[in-house]
This record gives C-alpha cells, structure tokens and sequence, in this order.
C-alpha cells in the first residue's frame, strides 16, 4: 500500500491487512513518515504498522527538508523494536549523486543489515516532468528488446481502478492497454487472467515498449522514454493484431517461458538492477537468508 500517503488512512491499511491475512496474502505499506516529527508514533498509525508484513519508507534530499534524518531513523528503531520486518527506499539523481553514498553509509552504520535498502534515480514522470530533461535519444541510441517485467504487477489506485503497472501516468491517463478492470466490477481472477493472456501485455513483458514500437507499430514511435513509449502503445488501432500474429506462435512461447525462467534464476538482485540503480542493487538484500 502506497500513495500518496497511506497511513493517512490508518483505519483503512488495518482493514486491508487483516483481509490480506485472512486469505493467505501478505501486505506492506510505504510511508513518507509524515508523523516522525512528533515524539511517538500515534496509536492508530502504530496499530496499522504492527498489522502489515512489512513496513517500508521512503526518503530522499528533498523530503530531508520536511522529515530530517534523525525522525527517520528515529521511527524505524520504534518500529523494529515491534518485531516487523522494515526496509527503506532511497532515491538520488542518478548513481553517482554522493547524496547516495552518504545516507547508504550512514544507514548501515545505524542498523547494520537489519534495514534492507531499496536506491532509485529520479525519473522524468509526473512533477519531474517540468524540470528533470532526460534525452532519451542519447541515453538510449540503438533500440533493442528491452523486457518490462513491471507490466506483471497490477496496481489498483485509490478510486478501485487497476492498471498492468506502477507507474502513475498509468493511472492518470488510463491508456487501454494497461486498464485492467476495477476492483467493484471484476474479480481477481478476472484480473488475473487479462493480465497473463493479454497480447499486447505479454508482448511488452517479452520484447519492452520500445521495441514493439518501432518493429511492430504501424505508428512512428516520437516518443523519448520507455515508459512514454508504452503510454502511447494504445494509439495505434492496429498494433494489437499484429502482436496477436507474433504472440500465438509456438516459438514465441518458448522465448517467453526462456526469459520467464532467466528472470527467476537471477532472483531478486538480478530484478533490483534492472529497476533500480544498480550500483546499490546488493543493499537491497540486506539480512536476506544465504
């Protein structure tokens, strides 16, 4: 559970843990620790942390600004102090910002490898958009298979809607490819079942956005970014036929079960390097079993 700011609905993230449980599903929250500044943790956030598998926050040198370090860090010894399993999201310009390196550095030495640490760069989406200028061109000159292993993880927002991924543009702009369904009229195993059947959705899982553009899209791809790339899939009318040809074949399902099996076996570092920075990929096993 995400948001926005989940723990803004304390009440509610109890609720959903509590049926998560009951069915045998595990559930997490993400929170910006927006209650840090007070000395303790209020009762009804305490009671909806305790309820969850796992309790992660995110930070970044900006949010420092609103919640410093110190509350962070404060919090996350209150929380491991109850037993839960904890981790934290970390986000910098790119590998190279030495604010990554100082705030890894300094976790550690505050909680050895009992905090696993998730490290991102900053992202041309949403308020980024307007002053975060990525050329996308430069970055990435020759289009090549480039598999989105995010397009497997539904993701319902606030109002019941379920998108093929995380990304909030998803969610914004609703391209039809990503609609998965709304949780008031579909089931899960409505869901489920799109999701994994889906051409269009197998497609980008096996070949990524960019490479679908440009040698399957009867459509001139003017996008400059693999997840704008993807947002644009739905314009061409056409596009979903094509894939269904390339998708029904026997050779295509062999490829498809290859990079499924691949995937697994690079396990969770493997996936953390392709998401995230992979520089710091190895923080995010931190304490995990050998």
């Amino acid at each position: 559970m995400s948001g926005g700011e989940a723990l803004l609905r304390p009440k509610l993230v109890h609720r959903l843990a509590e049926m998560a449980r009951r069915v045998g599903v595990k559930s997490s929250v993400l929170s910006g620790l927006f209650f840090a500044n007070h000395s303790t943790i209020p009762k009804n956030i305490e009671k909806a942390i305790r309820s969850v598998d796992h309790f992660s926050v995110s930070t970044d040198i900006f949010h420092e600004a609103e919640v410093p370090r110190r509350n962070v860090f404060k919090t996350l010894e209150t929380v491991l102090s109850y037993g839960s399993h904890v981790s934290i999201h970390i986000v910098g310009r790119d590998q190279d910002d030495p604010y990554l390196l100082e705030v890894t550095e300094e976790i550690q030495e505050n909680f050895g490898e009992s905090v696993p640490i998730l490290v991102n760069s900053l992202s041309s989406f949403g308020r980024a958009r307007d002053w975060l200028k990525v050329d996308g061109k430069k970055q990435r000159p020759l289009v090549q298979a480039m598999p989105c292993t995010m397009a497997a993880w539904p993701v319902m927002s606030y109002d019941g809607t379920i998108v093929a991924c995380g990304n909030d543009d998803a969610i914004d702009h609703l391209p039809k490819h990503l609609y998965l369904g709304h949780a008031q009229k579909h089931s899960w195993q409505q869901i489920s079942e799109k999701t994994r059947k889906s051409y269009i959705l197998r497609a980008i899982r096996l070949f990524g956005p960019d490479y679908i553009a440009q040698t399957y899209s009867d459509e001139k791809n003017t996008c400059d970014g693999y997840c704008e790339t993807c947002m644009a899939l739905s314009s061409d009318a056409t596009l979903e036929k094509h894939l269904q040809t390339i998708m029904q074949r026997n050779s295509t399902h062999t490829m498809e079960e290859l990079v499924l099996s691949m995937h697994q076996q690079g396990g969770a570092e493997s996936f953390i390097r392709s998401q995230g920075v992979a520089k710091y990929a190895s923080l995010a096993i931190l304490g995990a079993p050998t």
